[in-house]
């Protein structure tokens, strides 16, 4: 929901980080590698609930995520990349509430399940619907520079990475945020499977 708003604001930042990376000879897909790295230090700190050090490599992929895509569109943007990119983006999402299973199982094995189960919707709808979109040649109007079809929801990056901040200022809360945040994936889900399935059916009777 909040994705094309948030794009507008770093848009111009990172493509200034982009173009000196580019200079100094930094590949798209070595960055999404590194940042996804940085990102799984995440997990060990979240065990050992060190939960400011987890929020600082969470926020470090997460820019580092940007980054990449800055600089693939400077150097061209290609399949490979975007598949590489969106598969690492997919597992650390998941990887942040595991971490928090394991710092306490007994408080938050069930809610850290249940966001799991509802980051499942929220990817294979988008994804499902990004290879459809893909094979019958519909083209998103908002993400034009995007290598996937982006479908919007009410929880998209922005949410997430802001619900994953949350979590680590407020980890004792983890299961209220976890399950609320879910029912909110929930919503998106449903109505990603709803749109798509009439978009693509509309595309088809055309």
């Amino acid at each position: 929901m909040l994705d094309s708003y948030s794009v507008r604001l770093i848009r111009w930042p990172l493509a200034q980080c982009a173009k000196l990376l580019d200079r100094c000879g930094a590949t798209a897909n070595q960055v999404t590698v590194i940042g996804f790295v940085i990102g799984c230090l995440s997990l060990p700190m979240l065990v050992i609930e060190q939960y400011t050090a987890a929020l600082v490599f969470i926020v470090l992929n997460r820019i580092f995520d940007g980054l990449d895509g800055a600089l693939a569109r400077r150097q061209g943007i290609s399949d490979a990349g975007g598949f590489l990119d969106i598969s690492l983006d997919f597992l650390f999402y998941s990887l942040v509430p595991f971490g928090f299973v394991l710092a306490n199982p007994e408080a938050n094995a069930i809610a850290g399940a249940f966001l799991i189960f509802s980051f499942i919707g929220t990817g294979s709808s988008f994804l499902a619907f990004a290879v459809m979109a893909g094979k019958r040649g519909i083209n998103n109007p908002v993400y034009k520079y995007k290598s996937l079809y982006y479908m919007s929801g009410l929880t998209e990056g922005t949410e997430t990475i802001a619900c994953f901040i949350i979590l680590c200022l407020l980890p004792h809360y983890f299961s209220y945020i976890a399950y609320a945040f879910g029912c909110l994936c929930w919503f998106t889900t449903v109505t990603r499977i709803y749109s798509g399935f009439h978009t693509l059916k509309g595309s088809e009777d055309c």
